[in-house]
């Protein structure tokens, strides 16, 4: 399912029969395909409110459909069908009503939604005299019309006093939501954050689904928790990562669960779907992400001798910019000095490939790299162990920040030593660690414990060229 607002789609792909036939897929414009739809199902004839009533249905149930992916969640390979028994009745090639082409150039971008929530209501619809249904009945809108009514109160009468018209929607080129690489251990960006609502959400009828908690956007080992009981449940591959066929697995439940393509839907909130993280980071930008990629590529400058070193300062500057540049040449990205979702994902599984070829062996260098995934409370691993023992040492320096036992689960204390640390040192008080805050942590441990700066990304011991 898509992350965000609902938009247009410039383009509508549509089966030309019931969805398991073996009929011919057609993509035609979104409006050309509204035009076809109300020429076929409604009369030209009928009062102007009711033909504006049914073009706000006609296009509301069409983008529910999209906006689901009621079939491309179950592999198909189109949007929508021809066939009135599961959709709206579409007659390819047919000719168009001048009056209702008219109506659909000025409406097209308008749709129904519940107050509330924000994803297209289900605007089921039937004719309302060979057939009979929840949603609106066609010939009735003209009655409704004809004693006066507006498009928007003869809605009303059908879905509810509960419903809004959005008008002004955006037209954008309709993609599939599943973010074209797998989702895994240490990832982070709105993908991950759309699986882990879905999943908790999930979890709520599917109890055996461990809850995720806070929706944190990175792919931690409470994700993967959630994702292998998912995988499990559904008889897909038990790995841990989302691949196509999981995200769209999930994608399939939530809708299931939230009844998003029913007229009862439990509805979306905004806060749901808004998004979270940059879709690019570039000069002149700041903040904790800056930081993140800056570590990343200090670490990753201090295995390749090609790739430019960068100070980790929060500001993406001249020498951040030479820096990612220098990261692009080495991997074969283009030289944007741009971080955009490609240059992230290689610049992660470079760092992640030299934090596996470092053994964690704390009896030479106690200082470790951060281990390429969030740790947050819940979480169990020797590196919580280590990052225990950091704050515990710190303590002795800073009182404020609190004493903890190294016992390797991230409980309510470490998040409380976390949260005082972030607080003391102006980093956001999240009581996650992530990069920026793993780095934060483990340089003021090694300057205190050994009286000089032992970053642990200065002294790799080797270089890759």
């Amino acid at each position: 399912m898509p992350v965000g607002e609902p938009y247009i789609p410039e383009n509508i792909t549509v089966h030309l029969g019931r969805p398991e036939s073996n009929a011919e897929n057609v993509t035609v414009s979104f409006p050309d395909y509204i035009k076809n739809v109300v020429s076929s199902e409604i009369y030209p004839t009928w009062p102007d409110s009711a033909i504006r009533a049914n073009i706000y249905a006609i296009v509301t149930f069409a983008l529910n459909r999209i906006y689901t992916e009621w079939y491309r969640a179950r592999g198909f390979s189109f949007d929508i069908t021809s066939s009135t028994q599961f959709d709206q009745k579409f007659i390819y090639g047919r000719e168009i009503f001048e009056n209702i082409g008219q109506l659909v150039d000025e409406l097209f971008n308008s749709y129904i939604r519940r107050q509330g929530s924000i994803e297209p209501l289900f605007s089921a619809f039937c004719n309302g005299t060979t057939s009979t249904c929840d949603g609106l009945s066609q010939w009735g809108t003209v009655s409704l019309a004809q004693q006066g009514m507006t498009p928007y109160e003869i809605l009303q009468y059908y879905y509810g006093k509960d419903i809004d018209i959005v008008s002004n929607v955006s037209v954008q080129t309709n993609t599939p939501s599943f973010p074209g690489f797998d989702l895994e251990l240490g990832y982070s960006g709105d993908p991950v954050r759309t699986i882990q609502i879905q999943l908790n959400r999930i979890s709520r009828n599917y109890p055996a689904i461990p809850k995720i908690g806070d929706v944190s956007g990175d792919f931690d080992y409470l994700t993967q928790d959630a994702v292998i009981a998912f995988q499990n449940i559904f008889g897909l591959p038990v790995t841990g990562v989302v691949n196509e066929a999981t995200w769209y697995q999930i994608a399939y439940i939530f809708i299931s669960v939230k009844r998003l393509a029913e007229l009862n839907s439990e509805g979306l909130t905004l806060q749901e779907v808004e998004q979270q993280f940059n879709g690019t980071l570039s000069i002149g930008m700041q903040g904790q992400e800056v930081r993140i990629i800056q570590y990343y590529l200090a670490v990753i400058g201090a295995y390749y001798a090609a790739v430019q070193p960068v100070s980790i300062t929060g500001y993406f500057g001249a020498q951040t910019e030479i820096s990612v540049k220098s990261f692009q040449q080495v991997f074969g990205l283009p030289q944007t000095g741009v971080i955009d979702q490609a240059t992230w994902v290689a610049m992660y599984d470079a760092y992640l490939g030299i934090v596996e070829s470092v053994p964690l062996d704390t009896t030479v260098n106690d200082v470790a790299l951060y281990p390429g995934v969030v740790l947050r409370e819940g979480t169990t691993s020797e590196y919580v162990r280590l990052l225990q023992t950091y704050l515990s040492y710190i303590h002795q320096t800073f009182p404020e920040i609190n004493d903890v036992n190294a016992t390797g689960y991230f409980g309510p204390i470490t998040r409380a030593a976390v949260v005082a640390f972030q607080k003391q040192f102006g980093y956001p008080e999240t009581g996650v660690v992530g990069a920026a805050t793993w780095n934060a942590i483990a340089s003021l441990y090694s300057d205190l414990k050994y009286g000089f700066d032992k970053q642990p990304y200065q002294a790799p011991g080797y270089t890759i060229t």
